[in-house]
Formats: C-alpha cells, sequence, structure tokens
C-alpha cells in the first residue's frame, strides 16, 4: 500500500498493557468511526505495513486501545511505539455539501465571486495558524484563506470552489 492511497489516522502513542495492547490517538472529531476496523497500516522504515486487530475498544476522547495479531508482549508493542498509523482512503467516510477532504480538492479550480476564475488549488498549507488555499494562477502563487465565511460552494461535478473574498486580497498577489 502506498500512502498516497491511505490517510493519515493517528499516531501509536502507548502501551496499555504488559499484553501488548497499544493506545492510538487518532486524528478524527468522529473516532466512533473506527472502532470496526480490521487492520490498520504502520510506518515503519518508510513503509506501510499491515498489522491486523485482534481487538479493538474506544476509548475516551480520540483514543483507540487496541490489541493487533502478534504483538503479544511489552518489548512488541514498545516496537511501534510512536510511529504514524494509515487507513486506505477508501474508508474515508463520504462528504457532501461543502465539507472536503483536503486531499480531495487538490487540482480543483477557485472561483471568487467578485474576481473570476483565480486558478487551480496545487495544495492545502495546514501547518500555520491559518490554513490555506495554495492556489497556482499564471501570474503568481495566491494565497487564500480556508474559513466558512470565504466558502460560497463545493462543486464535486466540475472540481469547482466558489469563494469570496475580502476585496484586494487576491490583487494583492498580482501587482508588480
Amino acid at each position: 500500500m502506498n500512502k498516497e492511497d491511505c490517510f493519515y489516522l493517528g499516531i501509536i502513542a502507548r502501551k496499555h498493557s504488559y499484553k501488548g495492547e497499544v493506545v492510538i490517538v487518532i486524528d478524527s472529531d468522529e473516532p466512533e468511526l473506527y472502532a470496526n476496523i480490521d487492520a490498520v497500516f504502520v510506518e515503519l522504515n518508510h513503509k506501510l505495513i499491515p498489522f491486523f486487530v485482534e481487538e479493538i475498544k474506544l476509548q475516551k476522547g480520540n483514543q483507540l486501545r487496541i490489541k493487533f495479531e502478534d504483538i503479544d508482549t511489552e518489548e512488541d508493542a514498545e516496537s511501534i511505539l510512536k510511529r504514524a498509523t494509515y487507513l486506505p482512503l477508501t474508508l474515508l467516510p463520504k462528504l457532501e455539501g461543502d465539507k472536503f477532504y483536503f486531499h480531495e480538492v487538490i487540482g480543483f479550480t477557485i472561483e471568487d465571486v467578485n474576481f473570476g476564475v483565480v486558478g487551480k488549488i496545487v495544495s492545502i498549507n495546514d501547518s500555520t495558524a491559518q490554513t490555506l488555499f495554495v492556489i497556482e494562477n499564471e501570474k503568481a502563487e495566491i494565497l487564500i484563506p480556508l474559513i466558512d465565511e470565504f466558502l460560497k460552494k463545493v462543486d464535486r461535478a466540475n472540481k469547482k470552489i466558489v469563494v469570496e473574498t475580502p476585496e484586494g486580497l487576491i490583487q494583492m498577489y498580482l501587482e508588480e
């Protein structure tokens, strides 16, 4: 399995028992969606390795307590601590309306209500205080904050997102 075909589930944060159980802190607002998974991919040496679930329990907050097959001791569990876990993209719940996963809108066109076509989304930067659409325009790279007030429509059929940005925001990037 390639990482491009997966989404990040969470990190194996700690051991839970002497029988090899571990706790995964998952990156989701809805951890119950993952309480019945059969396997996860664990990143080891830059490769995704499948680990099959023997038992799984939803813990407080966004945590899953998991007993994997063939992880039977504290030492076994220690070997996978602090590792990232992934699931296939096919297991992501479908989003509708104006909700979307970042990976699904890469390549979509951004159109501003007042400006017109801005360009194509090449990435989404979520490492800053404000998540940003990174848009490639023939003249410049344009950054638009991904905030609900700007977002007007997600048109999956036409691979387009319609936004309404404050006057001057887009033009600021295009001035020479």
